[in-house]
């Protein structure tokens, strides 16, 4: 069960850290979506949505570029009251169509918002608003998670830009262990929020010294960005999460009743053969219900120039233990289904002495103490 229960990452760092592999896994299936034959409709919009949570962010950040360049314009160039072309005695007035920027802006929040207010009318109708707290909790709870999403906003709509780019130009990507415990601290979120930080605050000066109502227009996207580091920092720590726990704030039903496979988890690491004197790599080489686990869920990779590669690395494995293994070794052996076969059979016949051997006594100590 180790690694098998996927949780949010605990911090913005890492929650961004999870979207830049998610930005180029979504980006790829614009393919499926336009060139697979035979795909539903209902699949195709499916693959959008995914491909629009992402490019969502650069079509923000072009729409708020384009924003002050017109505003730029309009204060800093003078207005060509007849330009090349025009005939008349009468001026070409600038045009100016507030209906239409009353429409976005409505249209806008109620996109983002009315589906968090039908929600709550959801829980009201079926009854289960004592799972989220009560109606009461719940309503609080949807305004203060609407609060912290207009603080994320803008920190997100700047990363998914540049994950988006990345993408497109082919950047690889490293994938490593996620952060399930840690909390941000001051010096990271300054050094990983810097940039955006820059960017709100050079942007809300510009915008300032443009137009006061411009500026004021400017602060919901500029003001998350400036105070990007302490959104960081306050939003990872547990004691703020435990706080709005203790008053049933942002409450799930998961937190009222734990969840089956949890407590599947709990049953699990309490029997009597588990082995916590042992590594899950050494359990999943030497116990045989592991091993026959790990070899259900493994493939055959063992063809070409890989079959002496694997073998080299089952080899020495067995010689001097999984340490003088690199990781991409470990990784590619237990991946395949012969090898760990192999090494099941030659741990059990390695000498009291070597890695495996020590490792079997652990194990039949644990047993024959339990």
């Amino acid at each position: 069960m180790g690694g098998s229960y996927e949780e949010s990452p605990p911090t913005l760092a890492d929650e961004l850290a999870r979207d830049s592999r998610w930005a180029k896994g979504n980006l790829q299936h614009l393919w499926v979506m336009l060139r697979e034959p035979g795909l539903r409709f209902a699949h195709r919009m499916a693959f959008l949505n995914g491909i629009m949570a992402y490019v969502a962010s650069p079509l923000w950040l072009g729409f708020l570029i384009l924003t002050t360049i017109a505003a730029a314009n309009m204060t800093l160039a003078p207005i060509e009251y007849f330009p090349d072309g025009h005939q008349g005695l009468f001026p070409l007035w600038p045009e100016w169509r507030p209906e239409w920027a009353l429409g976005l802006a409505l249209s806008t929040l109620a996109l983002l918002f009315f589906p968090k207010f039908l929600a709550i009318l959801d829980a009201v109708i079926h009854r289960f608003t004592k799972e989220f707290g009560g109606l009461f909790r719940l309503f609080c709870s949807v305004m203060l998670e609407i609060m912290i999403s207009v603080l994320l906003a803008p920190l997100r709509m700047w990363a998914h830009s540049r994950y988006v780019v990345s993408a497109l130009l082919n950047v690889s990507l490293q994938w490593a262990g996620q952060n399930r415990t840690e909390e941000t601290g001051w010096k990271e979120a300054f050094v990983f929020q810097l940039p955006g930080m820059l960017l709100g605050g050079g942007w809300s000066a510009f915008a300032w010294s443009l137009d006061t109502m411009f500026f004021l227009w400017s602060l919901p996207v500029a003001l998350p960005l400036i105070l990007a580091a302490p959104t960081a920092v306050y939003l990872s720590r547990n004691s703020l999460g435990q706080a709005l726990k203790k008053r049933r704030l942002l409450l799930i039903p998961e937190e009222c009743k734990t969840m089956p496979l949890l407590e599947d988890v709990v049953w699990y690491r309490s029997r009597e053969l588990s082995s916590p004197t042992l590594t899950p790599l050494e359990q999943a080489v030497l116990r045989l219900d592991h091993n026959r686990l790990h070899q259900a869920l493994a493939w055959d990779h063992r063809h070409g120039s890989r079959t002496a590669e694997l073998e080299a690395c089952v080899a020495l494995c067995l010689e001097q233990g999984p340490e003088a293994l690199s990781r991409l070794q470990m990784s590619q052996i237990v991946r395949d289904r012969q090898s760990l076969r192999v090494l099941h059979e030659g741990a059990w016949r390695a000498p009291p002495d070597s890695f495996w051997g020590r490792a079997i006594g652990r194990l039949s100590a644990h047993v024959s103490g339990a």
